[in-house]
């Protein structure tokens, strides 16, 4: 699994979002700008996210985004899901794959869907909330 930069920007942006959220709507060029990426890059990211409802956007003068829920109601696990095509370690475990010959026999697939389930519990356990404070370093997480 390796998370693009789709998902890793769109963690900052909602981060970025929640940091500021008491100054209301954010235009997008205030939040690249801060952010160090393309506004046009940004927003197609956005566009993703407002379509999930995670954002709302008010065009025209004072207009730009907002998050819809306080940052404690977002996991990084949702917003990644969002914005990836998959969080499984192999293909297999694939929402609709093909169904492996073998899969009953296979001695690796509990491997697999063990770490498909550490992986979602621990994206999961993080908020935006966590992320907005400096110490957060996701370095708590025990197995």
């Amino acid at each position: 699994m390796l998370i693009s930069t789709k998902g890793r920007y769109s963690l900052r942006v909602m981060v970025d979002l929640a940091e500021h959220r008491s100054e209301g709507f954010i235009p997008l060029r205030d939040i690249a700008q801060r952010q160090e990426l393309s506004e046009k890059y940004l927003e197609s990211i956005i566009k993703l996210l407002v379509k999930a409802k995670l954002l709302t956007g008010l065009r025209g003068k004072g207009g730009g985004y907002k998050l819809t829920k306080a940052p404690e109601q977002y996991t990084v696990g949702s917003v990644l899901r969002l914005t990836e095509d998959s969080l499984v370690p192999v293909s297999c475990l694939e929402p609709g794959a093909d169904c492996c010959p073998r899969m009953a026999d296979c001695r690796t697939l509990p491997v697999w869907q063990g770490l498909e389930r550490v992986i979602n519990e621990y994206l999961d356990s993080i908020t935006l909330a966590d992320l907005m404070r400096k110490e957060a370093g996701g370095n708590d997480y025990v197995i």
